[in-house]
């Protein structure tokens, strides 16, 4: 997903002088080439987050497309006072790149664990935010940054994640629905996207078909348009590699809450709780029973 969404803005880059990009000693490898041959679009600030952050609403408002790319909480974490009043509070063109959702960085620790973000996120109204789950929502949400004339964030895994669409996606704001199903619908976003597909595969084996939907942009939610995607739907079950307090799960919520709709709403995400075991990404979703196994088992629990 990442080097996708990279390469569509390094293409637009080339042809347009406007672009810049600022790196916060991050990225190794994936600028090399560009930024030996447009070294006038592109800096690396090093490790000096809330200057990096600051410098790029400065680019921003002399008319600069500004991407400010690093590790999720270098990016939103360290700096969110310059996010929040440099570039959201003036509704300037500034991308967020962020790497390392959820547990990618597995098992690098809780300082580079990113399950928490999106809490931040929904604390900056004028911030639109995406977690694609494949390369193809990776390169509609590219597209959607470079013509956005507001303030975007982008959460990106670092694991070669496959193709889950089949099709060219017309409108990465709206819920995409990946698999069709009746009764229960899955609704995720991110990397977890490789075991809800998983356990929907063995669920199917057992005759159950719950209908899959993709929520790419989470800020704003676009609910009106996911009500009428479940209109025939008795359970939902929110699906997240994020604590399940502040996420998508919580948006769905309070969402539920106003509208209150036929539907029971349910949640598999992380509890709120610092991580300190060392596991790989694998064995950490197990360990939070988000991975297909606990999954399908959740699925199997609502329709008995």
């Amino acid at each position: 997903m990442r080097n996708i969404f990279i390469n569509t803005i390094l293409d637009k880059a080339k042809k347009d002088k406007n672009l810049f990009i600022v790196s916060g000693d991050a990225g190794l490898g994936v600028f090399d080439n560009y930024k030996d041959d447009y070294s006038d679009q592109f800096l690396n600030l090093g490790v000096a987050e809330q200057n990096a952050a600051s410098f790029c609403a400065g680019l921003a408002l002399t008319g600069h497309k500004v991407y400010l790319y690093n590790i999720i909480p270098f990016l939103l974490y360290r700096c969110y006072e310059q996010v929040r009043n440099d570039i959201c509070y003036q509704e300037l063109p500034v991308v967020l790149v962020g790497i390392g959702s959820g547990i990618t960085y597995a098992p690098q620790g809780m300082t580079h664990y990113s399950i928490e973000d999106i809490g931040l996120a929904q604390t900056l109204p004028n911030l639109t935010v995406f977690s694609p789950i494949d390369p193809i929502e990776a390169k509609a949400v590219a597209r959607y940054s470079l013509k956005s004339k507001t303030p975007v964030y982008v959460r990106l895994p670092k694991r070669g994640e496959p193709n889950i669409h089949k099709n060219v996606i017309k409108d990465i704001t709206l819920p995409q629905i990946i698999c069709e199903g009746n009764e229960i619908a899955i609704i995720f976003h991110g990397s977890i996207s490789i075991e809800v597909i998983e356990a929907r595969r063995k669920l199917k084996e057992k005759n159950i078909t719950p209908l899959l939907i993709s929520m790419p942009m989470i800020q704003p939610l676009r609910f009106k348009e996911l009500s009428m995607m479940l209109k025939n739907i008795k359970h939902v079950l929110c699906v997240e590699e994020h604590f399940e307090s502040c996420g998508l799960y919580s948006r769905l919520a309070r969402e539920y809450l106003r509208h209150l709709p036929k539907w029971r709403l349910h949640s598999l995400g992380i509890p709120d709780h610092f991580i300190h075991a060392i596991l790989k990404t694998e064995a950490m979703r197990q360990s939070f029973c988000i991975s297909a196994k606990a999954i399908t088992e959740y699925v199997e629990k609502l329709v008995r």
